[in-house]
């Protein structure tokens, strides 16, 4: 039981902007044959609740807007709002990646992606990325 707590601690850390790789231990709880399932399931909620932390953050980040340093104007931020809702969405898929992936679930918060889209697309992709992990665990096996 406690395995599964500290793959879901590392997934959610690994999602905020603090560096962490949940992968390895993934990898490490198959090797010692834990259920690939729900090994999966737990790291998907845990690394997906960190990314909604991050889109919080980023609608906080907008309380500020009306501040003299604060770099975009209400227009600009409402048609950069308005773009993202119709078409950069579907970028949430990525936000997986190593590289930038934090940033997007920073920016859909921004961006007032609403809520439930915004988990249904992040928790799509981050399950794809831990299932291509036990994929690859499996081929390693051989």
């Amino acid at each position: 039981m406690i395995e599964y707590l500290i793959l879901f601690s590392s997934a959610f850390l690994a999602a905020t902007i603090l560096p962490f790789y949940s992968e390895v231990i993934l990898f490490a709880l198959l090797r010692e044959g834990g259920d690939p399932a729900l090994l999966v399931a737990v790291a998907t909620l845990g690394n997906t609740l960190g990314a909604v932390v991050n889109w919080f953050l980023g609608r906080y980040l907008l309380h500020f807007q009306d501040r003299r340093w604060f770099y975009f104007s209400h227009k600009q931020i409402a048609r950069a709002q308005e773009w993202f809702q119709r078409y950069g969405f579907w970028t949430l898929l990525l936000a997986w990646m190593p590289i930038g992936g934090d940033a997007l679930t920073l920016i859909a918060g921004i961006m007032r992606v609403r809520l439930w889209l915004f988990v249904l697309l992040v928790g799509i992709g981050k399950g794809l990325r831990y299932l291509s992990v036990v994929y690859l665990q499996g081929l390693s096996a051989w």
